[in-house]
């Protein structure tokens, strides 16, 4: 029989408290709103193609997870009684009612309209660390906003699970585009902004055609900052608003020159941001 040194004990517990950071439970409790709220408007707006999709259940191509877990395709009326469910439970668990239950409630009632919304031949890769955020904030417990001074290592996890959700959403878009292409030098040098703004591109934007140059520039700028995003969890301070600030400018840029907000991923960013200072002081309560 094996046993673990003292320099391997001491390392695996590194690796632990870096993944259950103790939080503030105040900061969880402010997250939760700002993901419950923008699950309401996402299912209003961004993914609201659900209803639709009843209409035409023959197209359904259920992703894998739906067809291992035998899920069939979605009527009108069902997709009207989710959304129903979806806005009702989202908003108890925004207020902090039955925590646990409305929080499982969202996560399995909004996981299911992912499965609908992207079962029809498109999978939106920006709705993945939101959906995880949805499925991981019950596992928290009770999080109220005079939990300022309150830690909770679950709080940490939880945070750093959507924390790690949310820069693989970028890496993972780099393996993509190196798999599609089948050469990620070719997808760098090639067209892929120039087709973008031909194709959608603000009227501001035209005159960049004219510069294929720059466009290749800012392939490769891309591509490289998609693959270090995972550096971010590990940046702390300056550094690590630093990096916000960044990403925020770059689906802002995005935004305004080709309507791509990418707005899921984007409120996701929250998770690393200390949002325990956002409740007002008469709120907070230390124990």
């Amino acid at each position: 029989m094996s046993y673990s040194t003292t320099a391997e004990v001491k390392a695996g517990n590194r690796v632990i408290a870096w993944f259950t950071p103790q939080l503030p439970l105040a900061r969880v409790a402010v997250f939760r709103v700002i993901v419950y709220i923008f699950v309401i408007i996402d299912v209003l707006t961004i993914s609201a193609d659900v209803i639709p999709h009843g209409w035409t259940p023959e197209l359904y191509q259920p992703l894998w997870l739906a067809r291992f877990l035998h899920i069939p395709p979605v009527s009108v009326l069902g997709a009207q009684i989710l959304l129903a469910a979806i806005i009702v439970f989202s908003l108890l668990a925004a207020a902090g009612i039955l925590q646990c239950i409305s929080g499982w409630a969202v996560a399995i009632t909004f996981g299911l309209w992912m499965f609908y919304t992207q079962g029809y031949g498109y999978v939106a890769h920006d709705h993945m660390a939101l959906v995880i955020a949805a499925v991981v904030l019950p596992t928290v417990g009770i999080a109220r906003f005079r939990d300022v001074g309150a830690t909770s290592a679950k709080a940490g996890w939880a945070l750093r699970v959507v924390q790690i959700s949310v820069v693989l959403t970028y890496f993972y878009s780099v393996v993509m585009k190196w798999i599609a292409s089948g050469n990620i030098t070719h997808w760098a040098n090639g067209a892929v902004i120039i087709w973008a703004l031909m194709r959608r591109g603000a009227e501001w934007s035209k005159p960049f055609l004219e510069m294929p140059g720059l466009l290749i520039a800012g392939q490769w700028a891309t591509l490289v900052f998609e693959f270090l995003s995972p550096i971010v969890l590990f940046f702390k301070g300056k550094w690590l608003y630093g990096a916000v600030i960044f990403f925020m400018l770059f689906h802002l840029m995005t935004y305004i020159a080709l309507g791509i907000h990418f707005l899921p991923t984007v409120i996701c960013w929250a998770a690393f941001l200390p949002l325990e200072k956002l409740v007002p002081k008469r709120f907070a309560a230390t124990r």
